[in-house]
């Protein structure tokens, strides 16, 4: 398992869960980050910060800090 800041542009997961229960955990639940959903990372900002990943029909834009917060096991393909 990994954070989900340490994938690169391309890779798929699933997320498994979050390292902490602090407000921004919530709100990333609240935002469609829940354990056993998969995510697609799309791309980078021009300077890497926000990121961009696809979480089911939407697209979400998250600070790397943010992005630490979740765990999630890369799909190997």
């Amino acid at each position: 398992m990994t954070p989900l800041n340490k994938m690169a542009p391309g890779q798929k997961g699933k997320v498994v869960g979050f390292t902490d229960d602090s407000a921004v955990s919530r709100r990333l639940m609240e935002m469609g980050l829940v354990p056993g959903r998969s995510v697609l990372y799309l791309r980078n900002a021009p300077l890497r910060d926000p990121m961009e990943i696809q979480v089911g029909n939407s697209c979400l834009s998250l600070r790397r800090a943010e992005a630490s917060l979740v765990t999630v096991e890369i799909d190997e393909q």
